[in-house]
Protein backbone atom coordinates (compact mmCIF):
# COMPACT_ATOMS: atom_id res chain seq x y z
CA UNK A 1 0.00 0.00 0.00
CA UNK A 2 1.48 3.32 -1.08
CA UNK A 3 1.08 6.22 1.32
CA UNK A 4 0.05 9.35 -0.58
CA UNK A 5 0.10 13.02 0.21
CA UNK A 6 -1.74 15.64 -1.82
CA UNK A 7 -0.78 19.26 -2.45
CA UNK A 8 -3.82 21.33 -3.21
CA UNK A 9 -7.45 20.96 -2.18
CA UNK A 10 -9.18 22.02 -5.41
CA UNK A 11 -11.70 20.15 -7.55
CA UNK A 12 -8.99 18.31 -9.48
CA UNK A 13 -7.59 16.85 -6.25
CA UNK A 14 -11.07 15.72 -5.28
CA UNK A 15 -11.44 14.10 -8.70
CA UNK A 16 -8.21 12.17 -8.17
CA UNK A 17 -9.34 11.01 -4.73
CA UNK A 18 -12.65 9.89 -6.20
CA UNK A 19 -10.70 7.81 -8.71
CA UNK A 20 -8.49 6.51 -5.91
CA UNK A 21 -11.52 4.76 -4.43
CA UNK A 22 -11.38 2.46 -7.45
CA UNK A 23 -7.63 1.91 -7.26
CA UNK A 24 -5.70 -0.70 -5.31
CA UNK A 25 -2.57 0.24 -3.41
CA UNK A 26 -3.61 3.84 -2.60
CA UNK A 27 -3.76 5.20 0.94
CA UNK A 28 -4.21 8.92 1.55
CA UNK A 29 -2.22 9.88 4.63
CA UNK A 30 -1.38 13.58 4.26
CA UNK A 31 -2.76 16.88 3.00
CA UNK A 32 -1.00 20.18 2.38
CA UNK A 33 -2.60 23.60 2.14
CA UNK A 34 -1.30 27.10 2.78
CA UNK A 35 -4.09 27.25 5.36
CA UNK A 36 -3.74 24.62 8.07
CA UNK A 37 -7.45 24.90 8.85
CA UNK A 38 -8.29 24.18 5.22
CA UNK A 39 -5.88 21.24 5.22
CA UNK A 40 -7.55 19.83 8.35
CA UNK A 41 -11.01 20.24 6.86
CA UNK A 42 -9.96 18.46 3.66
CA UNK A 43 -8.11 15.73 5.58
CA UNK A 44 -11.15 15.06 7.76
CA UNK A 45 -13.32 14.77 4.67
CA UNK A 46 -11.05 12.18 3.05
CA UNK A 47 -9.67 10.36 6.08
CA UNK A 48 -6.07 11.62 6.04
CA UNK A 49 -4.22 11.57 9.36
CA UNK A 50 -1.54 14.22 8.79
CA UNK A 51 -1.83 17.85 7.71
CA UNK A 52 0.83 20.35 6.71
CA UNK A 53 1.21 24.02 5.89
CA UNK A 54 4.99 23.64 5.48
CA UNK A 55 6.11 21.85 2.33
CA UNK A 56 9.62 21.14 3.59
CA UNK A 57 8.20 19.39 6.64
CA UNK A 58 5.81 17.42 4.46
CA UNK A 59 8.59 16.37 2.07
CA UNK A 60 10.56 14.92 5.00
CA UNK A 61 7.60 13.05 6.42
CA UNK A 62 8.02 9.27 6.83
CA UNK A 63 4.26 8.95 6.36
CA UNK A 64 4.45 9.67 2.62
CA UNK A 65 5.77 7.47 -0.21
CA UNK A 66 4.33 9.53 -3.04
CA UNK A 67 2.72 12.89 -3.59
CA UNK A 68 0.14 14.26 -6.01
CA UNK A 69 0.83 17.90 -6.89
CA UNK A 70 -2.13 20.01 -8.01
CA UNK A 71 -0.85 23.48 -7.23
CA UNK A 72 -0.69 26.38 -9.75
CA UNK A 73 1.49 25.62 -12.79
CA UNK A 74 4.19 28.09 -11.79
CA UNK A 75 4.84 26.15 -8.56
CA UNK A 76 5.15 22.69 -10.12
CA UNK A 77 8.90 22.74 -10.71
CA UNK A 78 9.97 23.89 -7.26
CA UNK A 79 7.55 21.64 -5.42
CA UNK A 80 8.22 18.58 -7.58
CA UNK A 81 11.99 18.89 -7.19
CA UNK A 82 11.62 19.28 -3.42
CA UNK A 83 9.77 15.98 -3.10
CA UNK A 84 11.95 14.14 -5.60
CA UNK A 85 15.05 15.17 -3.64
CA UNK A 86 13.39 13.72 -0.54
CA UNK A 87 12.94 10.40 -2.38
CA UNK A 88 9.20 10.75 -2.82
CA UNK A 89 7.53 9.63 -6.03
CA UNK A 90 5.66 12.46 -7.75
CA UNK A 91 2.49 12.50 -9.82
CA UNK A 92 2.37 16.10 -11.03
CA UNK A 93 -0.74 17.56 -12.58
CA UNK A 94 -0.46 18.72 -16.18
CA UNK A 95 1.20 20.80 -17.49
CA UNK A 96 4.36 19.44 -15.91
CA UNK A 97 5.89 22.89 -15.45
CA UNK A 98 6.25 26.37 -16.95
CA UNK A 99 8.89 25.77 -19.61
CA UNK A 100 11.37 23.37 -21.19
CA UNK A 101 14.23 24.38 -18.89
CA UNK A 102 12.15 23.41 -15.86
CA UNK A 103 11.06 20.16 -17.51
CA UNK A 104 14.67 19.11 -18.05
CA UNK A 105 15.51 20.01 -14.45
CA UNK A 106 12.61 17.99 -13.06
CA UNK A 107 13.40 14.90 -15.13
CA UNK A 108 17.08 15.09 -14.22
CA UNK A 109 16.17 15.38 -10.52
CA UNK A 110 13.92 12.32 -10.73
CA UNK A 111 16.61 10.25 -12.43
CA UNK A 112 19.29 11.32 -9.96
CA UNK A 113 17.13 10.32 -7.00
CA UNK A 114 15.80 7.04 -8.39
CA UNK A 115 12.11 7.82 -7.91
CA UNK A 116 9.17 8.00 -10.28
CA UNK A 117 8.06 11.25 -11.85
CA UNK A 118 4.92 11.15 -13.95
CA UNK A 119 2.88 13.95 -15.48
CA UNK A 120 -0.80 13.41 -14.75
CA UNK A 121 -1.80 13.33 -18.41
CA UNK A 122 -4.67 10.86 -18.36
CA UNK A 123 -4.88 10.52 -22.15
CA UNK A 124 -1.79 8.33 -22.40
CA UNK A 125 -3.29 5.59 -20.25
CA UNK A 126 -6.93 5.63 -21.42
CA UNK A 127 -8.04 2.30 -22.95
CA UNK A 128 -9.53 4.02 -26.00
CA UNK A 129 -6.29 5.90 -26.65
CA UNK A 130 -4.38 2.62 -26.47
CA UNK A 131 -6.96 1.22 -28.90
CA UNK A 132 -6.12 4.01 -31.34
CA UNK A 133 -2.48 2.99 -31.19
CA UNK A 134 -3.36 -0.65 -31.86
CA UNK A 135 -5.63 0.19 -34.81
CA UNK A 136 -3.72 3.09 -36.36
CA UNK A 137 -2.26 0.90 -39.10
CA UNK A 138 -5.74 0.21 -40.48
CA UNK A 139 -6.11 3.69 -41.95
CA UNK A 140 -2.90 3.45 -43.97
CA UNK A 141 -0.39 6.24 -44.34
CA UNK A 142 -1.37 9.10 -42.01
CA UNK A 143 -1.46 12.44 -43.81
CA UNK A 144 -3.22 14.87 -41.47
CA UNK A 145 -4.29 15.14 -37.85
CA UNK A 146 -6.86 17.59 -36.46
CA UNK A 147 -6.67 17.63 -32.66
CA UNK A 148 -9.09 19.98 -30.92
CA UNK A 149 -9.97 20.90 -27.38
CA UNK A 150 -12.00 24.06 -26.93
CA UNK A 151 -13.96 24.57 -23.72
CA UNK A 152 -15.50 27.84 -22.60
CA UNK A 153 -14.08 28.49 -19.15
CA UNK A 154 -16.49 28.88 -16.27
CA UNK A 155 -14.25 31.73 -15.14
CA UNK A 156 -14.26 33.64 -18.41
CA UNK A 157 -17.49 35.56 -17.70
CA UNK A 158 -15.94 36.90 -14.51
CA UNK A 159 -12.82 37.78 -16.48
CA UNK A 160 -14.93 39.81 -18.92
CA UNK A 161 -16.48 41.64 -15.98
CA UNK A 162 -13.03 42.68 -14.76
CA UNK A 163 -12.06 39.92 -12.31
CA UNK A 164 -8.85 38.15 -13.31
CA UNK A 165 -8.88 34.71 -11.74
CA UNK A 166 -5.96 32.26 -11.56
CA UNK A 167 -6.87 30.62 -14.87
CA UNK A 168 -5.92 33.80 -16.74
CA UNK A 169 -2.81 34.90 -14.84
CA UNK A 170 0.59 34.77 -16.59
CA UNK A 171 2.40 34.86 -13.24
CA UNK A 172 0.89 31.42 -12.57
CA UNK A 173 1.94 30.13 -16.03
CA UNK A 174 -1.67 29.76 -17.10
CA UNK A 175 -3.67 30.31 -20.27
CA UNK A 176 -5.33 28.26 -22.97
CA UNK A 177 -2.25 26.41 -24.24
CA UNK A 178 -1.09 25.37 -20.78
CA UNK A 179 -4.46 24.38 -19.39
CA UNK A 180 -6.31 23.09 -22.47
CA UNK A 181 -3.95 22.90 -25.43
CA UNK A 182 -1.68 20.40 -23.70
CA UNK A 183 -4.46 17.79 -24.03
CA UNK A 184 -4.73 18.30 -27.77
CA UNK A 185 -0.98 18.39 -28.29
CA UNK A 186 0.00 15.29 -26.29
CA UNK A 187 -1.44 12.60 -28.63
CA UNK A 188 0.09 14.27 -31.70
CA UNK A 189 3.59 14.27 -30.20
CA UNK A 190 3.18 10.78 -28.77
CA UNK A 191 2.03 9.28 -32.08
CA UNK A 192 4.19 11.24 -34.51
CA UNK A 193 7.09 12.74 -32.56
CA UNK A 194 8.64 16.20 -32.86
CA UNK A 195 7.65 18.24 -35.92
CA UNK A 196 10.22 19.51 -38.41
CA UNK A 197 8.56 22.92 -38.46
CA UNK A 198 5.93 24.75 -36.44
CA UNK A 199 3.77 27.83 -36.82
CA UNK A 200 1.21 29.20 -34.38
CA UNK A 201 -1.25 32.02 -33.79
CA UNK A 202 -3.38 33.02 -30.83
CA UNK A 203 -5.93 35.46 -29.47
CA UNK A 204 -4.28 37.16 -26.51
CA UNK A 205 -6.28 38.46 -23.56
CA UNK A 206 -5.76 41.69 -21.68
CA UNK A 207 -4.20 39.86 -18.73
CA UNK A 208 -1.34 38.72 -20.97
CA UNK A 209 -2.27 35.07 -21.57
CA UNK A 210 -3.76 33.36 -24.61
CA UNK A 211 -7.51 32.84 -24.76
CA UNK A 212 -7.36 30.51 -27.75
CA UNK A 213 -4.83 29.41 -30.32
CA UNK A 214 -3.92 27.14 -33.20
CA UNK A 215 -0.60 25.46 -33.93
CA UNK A 216 0.32 23.86 -37.24
CA UNK A 217 2.90 21.09 -36.91
CA UNK A 218 4.71 20.04 -40.07
CA UNK A 219 6.29 16.62 -40.56
CA UNK A 220 8.04 15.02 -43.52
CA UNK A 221 4.87 13.48 -44.89
CA UNK A 222 1.98 14.75 -42.77
CA UNK A 223 0.61 17.85 -41.08
CA UNK A 224 -1.19 18.29 -37.77
CA UNK A 225 -3.37 21.16 -36.60
CA UNK A 226 -3.83 21.62 -32.86
CA UNK A 227 -6.63 23.98 -31.79
CA UNK A 228 -7.44 24.95 -28.22
CA UNK A 229 -9.55 27.55 -26.44
CA UNK A 230 -10.80 28.71 -23.06
CA UNK A 231 -13.10 31.36 -24.53
CA UNK A 232 -15.14 29.28 -27.04
CA UNK A 233 -16.58 25.78 -27.32
CA UNK A 234 -16.00 23.33 -30.16
CA UNK A 235 -18.51 20.71 -31.28
CA UNK A 236 -16.53 18.85 -33.95
CA UNK A 237 -14.54 15.68 -33.16
CA UNK A 238 -10.81 15.26 -33.57
CA UNK A 239 -9.60 13.20 -36.52
CA UNK A 240 -6.58 11.26 -37.73
CA UNK A 241 -6.74 11.11 -41.53
CA UNK A 242 -5.03 8.27 -43.34
CA UNK A 243 -4.97 7.28 -46.99
CA UNK A 244 -7.35 4.37 -46.31
CA UNK A 245 -9.67 6.07 -43.82
CA UNK A 246 -9.94 8.24 -40.73
CA UNK A 247 -10.05 7.66 -36.99
CA UNK A 248 -12.75 9.84 -35.43
CA UNK A 249 -12.28 10.78 -31.76
CA UNK A 250 -15.28 12.20 -29.93
CA UNK A 251 -13.26 14.22 -27.40
CA UNK A 252 -9.48 14.35 -27.33
CA UNK A 253 -9.22 14.50 -23.52
CA UNK A 254 -11.92 11.94 -22.68
CA UNK A 255 -11.93 9.53 -25.65
CA UNK A 256 -15.24 7.95 -24.75
CA UNK A 257 -15.82 6.90 -28.35
CA UNK A 258 -13.39 6.19 -31.21
CA UNK A 259 -14.21 4.75 -34.62
CA UNK A 260 -12.74 4.27 -38.06
CA UNK A 261 -14.54 5.50 -41.15
CA UNK A 262 -12.96 3.83 -44.16
CA UNK A 263 -12.68 5.44 -47.58
CA UNK A 264 -15.61 3.36 -48.89
CA UNK A 265 -17.85 4.74 -46.12
CA UNK A 266 -17.91 1.63 -43.94
CA UNK A 267 -17.35 2.12 -40.22
CA UNK A 268 -15.61 0.15 -37.48
CA UNK A 269 -16.13 0.98 -33.82
CA UNK A 270 -12.78 0.51 -32.11
CA UNK A 271 -14.00 1.73 -28.71
CA UNK A 272 -13.31 -0.53 -25.76
CA UNK A 273 -14.82 -0.59 -22.27
CA UNK A 274 -13.59 2.44 -20.34
CA UNK A 275 -14.41 3.70 -16.86
CA UNK A 276 -16.44 6.93 -16.57
CA UNK A 277 -13.79 7.89 -14.00
CA UNK A 278 -10.86 8.38 -16.40
CA UNK A 279 -8.28 9.44 -13.80
CA UNK A 280 -8.25 5.86 -12.50
CA UNK A 281 -6.02 4.83 -15.40
CA UNK A 282 -3.24 7.34 -14.79
CA UNK A 283 -3.35 6.55 -11.09
CA UNK A 284 -3.15 2.81 -11.74
CA UNK A 285 -0.21 3.34 -14.12
CA UNK A 286 1.59 5.41 -11.50
CA UNK A 287 1.03 2.88 -8.70
CA UNK A 288 1.82 -0.13 -10.90
CA UNK A 289 5.10 1.41 -12.06
CA UNK A 290 6.22 1.99 -8.46
CA UNK A 291 5.12 -1.42 -7.24
CA UNK A 292 6.95 -3.12 -10.09
CA UNK A 293 10.16 -1.30 -9.18
CA UNK A 294 10.09 1.10 -12.13
CA UNK A 295 11.14 4.73 -12.06
CA UNK A 296 9.67 5.73 -15.44
CA UNK A 297 6.24 5.11 -16.93
CA UNK A 298 6.15 3.24 -20.22
CA UNK A 299 2.97 5.09 -21.22
CA UNK A 300 4.08 8.59 -20.27
CA UNK A 301 7.85 8.48 -20.57
CA UNK A 302 10.37 11.17 -19.73
CA UNK A 303 11.14 11.49 -23.42
CA UNK A 304 7.49 12.19 -24.22
CA UNK A 305 7.11 14.71 -21.41
CA UNK A 306 10.19 16.59 -22.59
CA UNK A 307 9.07 16.61 -26.22
CA UNK A 308 5.67 18.05 -25.32
CA UNK A 309 7.25 20.69 -23.09
CA UNK A 310 9.66 21.62 -25.87
CA UNK A 311 6.88 22.04 -28.44
CA UNK A 312 4.75 24.06 -26.01
CA UNK A 313 7.62 26.44 -25.44
CA UNK A 314 8.09 26.86 -29.19
CA UNK A 315 4.37 27.62 -29.57
CA UNK A 316 4.57 30.24 -26.81
CA UNK A 317 7.55 31.83 -28.53
CA UNK A 318 5.57 32.05 -31.79
CA UNK A 319 2.60 33.75 -30.12
CA UNK A 320 4.66 35.96 -27.81
CA UNK A 321 3.46 34.43 -24.55
CA UNK A 322 6.10 34.94 -21.85
CA UNK A 323 5.79 33.88 -18.22
CA UNK A 324 7.72 35.34 -15.28
CA UNK A 325 9.10 31.81 -14.78
CA UNK A 326 10.82 32.09 -18.18
CA UNK A 327 12.92 34.99 -16.93
CA UNK A 328 13.94 33.08 -13.82
CA UNK A 329 14.99 29.96 -15.74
Amino acid sequence: MLKFGVIGTSNITEALLFAAKLATGFQLTSVYSRSLDKAKEFADKYGAEYVFDDLNEMARSPHIDAVYIASPNSLHCEQTCLFLKNKKHVLCEKPLCSNFHEAKLIVQTAMENGVLLMEAMKTCSLPNYLSIKLNLHKIGKVRHVSSHYCQYSSRYDRFKSGEVMNAFKPELSNGALMDIGVYALYPVIDLFGLPSNLSASAVMLSSGVDGLGTALLEYKDLTASVTYSKITDMRVPSEIQGENGSIIIDHISQLNSVKIIYRDGSEEDISVPQSPTPMIYELNEFIHTIESGGTESTLNSYSLMLKVSDVMQHIRKKIGLIFPADKIS
